[in-house]
């Protein structure tokens, strides 16, 4: 029987909550014994391959291509699980919210207190994708199945919601993983 697939994705973050997936140590053997890893910077794979069983999404959206990934997750994933305080709620990228857009990027390209822009001119490259008019948590864009809160949540979180979402099992966590005191 094949094994489950599990996806996973950085979007508008600070990548933490794939480092704290990383902290599970020595029980990633184990993961890679439950599940084969399709589309992921764990291994790499660019695109998706197929249907996946658990989406595991971190960051929030705060431009297109944020939106067009995500998007893309809901698609192919039969359970999707945003991670982290980013993909729940906005998190830090989302103090850029209490501030006009226009603002942001003339403080960003213009007159803050590093800048070096002897050209004057806005970066317009096809390349960069637009912002949105603000930072969006994953759930305002596609439905999430599971939120795990937490900047990042600890490593201990993310296997044990893992092992239940694979063994068909609800997510019940103990009140010790999921306070933040």
């Amino acid at each position: 029987m094949a094994k489950p697939k599990i996806a996973t994705a950085a979007l508008s973050g600070c990548f933490g909550c794939h480092m704290s997936l990383l902290d599970i140590d020595e029980r990633i053997l184990q993961l890679f014994e439950l599940v084969d890893f399709d589309k992921s910077p764990i291994d790499d794979i660019k695109e998706f391959t197929g249907p996946v069983d658990v989406g595991i999404i971190e960051g929030g959206c705060c431009n297109e291509e944020n939106v067009e990934n995500l998007r893309k997750f809901r698609q192919y994933c039969k359970v999707l699980v945003s991670i982290g305080d980013c993909a729940t709620t906005g998190g830090v990228p989302s103090l850029r919210n209490m501030v006009p857009l226009e603002e942001c990027l003339r403080e960003a390209y213009f007159d803050g207190p590093s800048v070096y822009n002897p050209s004057g001119e806005m970066p317009s490259d096809e390349a960069l994708p637009l912002l949105l008019d603000k930072v969006y948590p994953c759930h305002e864009i596609v439905k999430i199945d599971y939120h795990l809160p937490g900047c990042p949540p600890p490593a201990d979180t993310l296997w044990e919601a893992l092992v239940a979402l694979l063994s068909d099992k609800p997510v019940e966590l103990p009140y010790s993983l999921i306070k933040y005191d």
